[in-house]
């Protein structure tokens, strides 16, 4: 792969351990992967020449991991429900819990933590409804489709969002909003440093949130850079003449 022209979620997409090498420099690989490297880090005042030396060197390792970019999409969309839906799910009430008691507790010193505790209550509202809007709508007819494919067959209906485009363009702005609301969180509590005095649950809290954070990553790369251009090109190519 041409490191230099290709963009971020190309690059992740096509081996997931440059994820790691895009985190480490601050580089948004999930919700700005459809930016050039040099563009993503002239953004965030990043050398691109080290950047892209990082990236050179991945190419004199062996190669580990799944390759998710050659997934059956019916398949991919199942391991995102089950792994990475299931993790949020889980997440949300036991991350709000923490958030509520340190909040409660510390934030009177570190007023912060008030407002990370509001961040974090409207993110689990919206991905609530984010998670259920994939797994309803979304998901299901892109399992329609692959279905469609291995049938050889085309699409002669059209379902009621119209083309895929529609929602995908919808969640997709969700994954911003929901990507905003962890750069906030993370920029609040320092990079997820619990202070000092912070206590045991203070720092359970963090460490939370940083996981969170590193798996939302790769679950929005996953859809944006790999489900839902590769759904959207198969819809193209199963619509009737």
């Amino acid at each position: 792969m041409n490191y230099s022209t290709s963009t971020v979620g190309e690059i992740v997409a096509g081996d997931y351990r440059t994820a790691q090498i895009f985190r480490e420099f601050g580089l948004d690989f999930c919700c700005g992967g459809g930016a050039p490297v040099e563009e993503a880090c002239a953004k965030k005042k990043v050398d691109s020449s080290l950047v892209l030396d990082a990236l050179k060197g991945l190419d004199e390792k062996v190669s580990t991991g799944d390759n998710y970019n050659a997934w059956e999409l019916d398949f991919l969309a199942e391991y995102i429900v089950s792994t990475h839906h299931s993790f949020v799910r889980g997440k949300l009430p036991e991350i709000g819990f923490y958030s509520n008691k340190v909040a409660h507790v510390h934030g009177s010193r570190h007023p912060e933590l008030i407002e990370m505790y509001h961040l974090f209550e409207q993110l689990s509202v919206e991905l609530s409804e984010h998670l259920q809007k994939e797994e309803d709508v979304l998901f299901p007819y892109i399992k329609e489709l692959v279905r469609l494919k291995k049938n050889g067959e085309k699409l002669t209906t059209k379902p009621d969002f119209g083309t895929a485009a529609n929602p995908v363009a919808m969640m997709k702005d969700e994954h911003e909003t929901a990507g905003d609301i962890m750069e906030q969180i993370e920029q609040l509590s320092n990079g997820f440093t619990p202070p000092e005095d912070g206590c045991a649950t203070y720092k359970v809290y963090f460490l939370n949130l940083e996981a969170f954070q590193k798996d939302l990553h790769k679950h929005v790369h996953l859809e944006n850079n790999i489900l839902f251009p590769k759904a959207l090109a198969l819809e193209e190519e199963l619509k009737a003449e």
